[in-house]
């Protein structure tokens, strides 16, 4: 009988052990494959070398976002302990920014929920059915405090600007890191935005093996014409 348990025992620390190697092993393979944070592309030099810049005169006025932009978010779910980097993307972006002088005094930008994707199709219907999109299909960004902008005028400038994140019909207070570029054909800005997920009424899922952090970034990178 003795002999039977202790088997018993060696037989449950197993099915354990394969159990953390086998989700250590899901989490390497999925955090590898988890696309890097959306960032400028590399600079188009201009013919004597230099990256291209706008005058102020050309960098004021009011500027579109255009084809080529995306936004989307990057959470951790936790899988027996182990932590996989999970990423959802949309192209499906618009708005406007203004820019009144070098000072950023304007902007607004809005983000489909409802086409967000991840690699994972069961849980993008989780996704959509925890952010109530049939109900607030879009997300929203809006610039609450103007923001000098003057060293796009040199190529490339890094600034935080303060606004209101709106996700699923409620709005909090945010503060997102910016990093914008000037282009051959415009203007590039890369955002990112730590978002908790309950300051939006937002319950991360938890399904005792697997569970979402309510800690995240929500990713967006614009590409702007005027």
């Amino acid at each position: 009988m003795k002999h039977k348990l202790v088997i018993a025992v060696v037989a449950l620390l197993a099915l354990a052990g394969i159990a953390v190697g086998g989700s250590a092993l899901y989490a390497k393979i999925e955090n590898d494959k988890a696309p890097d944070a959306l960032a400028l592309s590399t600079p188009t030099a201009t013919t004597d070398g230099a990256s291209p810049g706008l005058t102020e005169q050309d960098l004021a006025g009011t500027w579109t976002v255009s084809d080529g932009s995306q936004a989307g978010y990057r959470v951790a779910e936790v899988l027996n302990g182990q932590d996989v980097t999970v990423v959802g993307r949309t192209s499906d972006v618009e708005g406007t920014v203004t820019i009144d002088g070098t000072s950023l005094s304007a902007a607004d930008v809005t983000v489909s929920m409802t086409t967000i994707t991840t690699d994972n199709s069961n849980r993008d219907g989780q996704f959509l059915d925890i952010l109530k999109t049939s109900e607030f299909p879009t997300a929203t960004f809006t610039l609450t405090e103007p923001v000098d902008v003057s060293g796009v005028t040199e190529g490339t400038t890094s600034v935080q600007a303060t606004g209101e994140l709106t996700v699923a019909g409620v709005s909090a207070p945010v503060v997102v890191a910016l990093d914008a570029q000037t282009t051959a054909t415009g203007v590039e800005v890369s955002g990112s935005i730590p978002v908790t997920f309950s300051d939006f009424g937002v319950d991360a899922p938890d399904l005792g093996f697997v569970k979402v952090e309510d800690t995240g970034t929500v990713e967006m990178l614009l590409t702007l014409a005027k």
